[in-house]
């Protein structure tokens, strides 16, 4: 009970925004027209514990979201919007919500190739059937450890230190709720085998560690944008970008 209680004290202050620079590279209006029903919105968050996940993956992004569309019927906010994303919240656990949630955040959209409609209705389906399930709160603690300006971890442990926490089926952590989801329809993430050399240890070594972290099931968000299998969508290109119609200041 103590436990529990201090566990959702911690989570609380990791949720705290934090001053940070981010330059959004796409317009929110292109971002709703490009965006489609199974794609993952990356995000790069401004919480204290997107610090620690940015620092440990190396990345910029540290949050990972799963767009469904209006056709899930996901309900609507308070605002009257749809709820067209299904993300794992630290405080909230899974849940789902509008679009315009990320509207003023840097993000990326990330797309799995040739799924079909059947993919799309078990990914809702498998969504729905996780909403209310809890963040795994061991893993805050395993992270919080992480938030010092300069971690004392070699570069080549930080992307295992993601993979902590409890193993409950019934927990979330980070972006692993969403690569279940792509597990279930049986749809590739990280890449089968990594280029390498017979002399390049290092890749070798890299090659064990992603085998041993999808082994476990847990994903950062960063897989999906680095991962061959998923088409990067840039918004602006989308709606037809052509560079001669650019606006210059003189």
């Amino acid at each position: 009970m103590l436990l529990n209680w201090l566990s959702r004290r911690l989570a609380a202050y990791l949720s705290k925004q934090i001053k940070c620079h981010s330059v959004r590279t796409s317009t929110w209006a292109a971002i709703q027209a490009s965006i489609k029903p199974g794609d993952v919105l990356l995000v790069e968050g401004n919480t204290r514990i997107s610090t620690a996940i940015k620092y440990l993956t190396q990345s910029t992004w540290s949050h990972a979201v799963l767009y469904l569309g209006p056709e899930a019927n996901l309900g609507l906010s308070e605002k009257g919007e749809d709820r067209v994303l299904v993300e794992a919240d630290l405080e909230d656990g899974i849940r789902c919500l509008p679009l315009s949630f990320y509207r003023h955040f840097h993000t990326r959209i990330c797309r799995p190739v040739g799924l079909s409609e059947q993919d799309i209705r078990k990914l809702i389906d498998y969504s729905k059937s996780r909403l209310g399930h809890q963040y795994d709160l061991k893993n805050v603690w395993d992270l919080a450890r992480y938030l010092c300006p300069t971690p004392p971890v070699p570069t080549h442990y930080r992307r295992s230190m993601l993979a902590l926490g409890s193993g409950d089926p019934t927990r979330a952590i980070c972006s692993t709720f969403i690569a279940q989801g792509f597990q279930s329809i049986r749809y590739p993430i990280l890449p089968e085998r990594l280029a390498d050399s017979e002399d390049d240890a290092d890749s070798d070594a890299q090659r064990r560690e992603y085998f041993r972290i999808r082994h476990h099931s847990l994903f950062a968000p960063r897989d999906f944008d680095a991962s061959p299998y998923f088409d990067v969508i840039k918004p602006t290109l989308e709606q037809g970008f052509d560079y001669r119609q650019f606006q210059w200041a003189e």
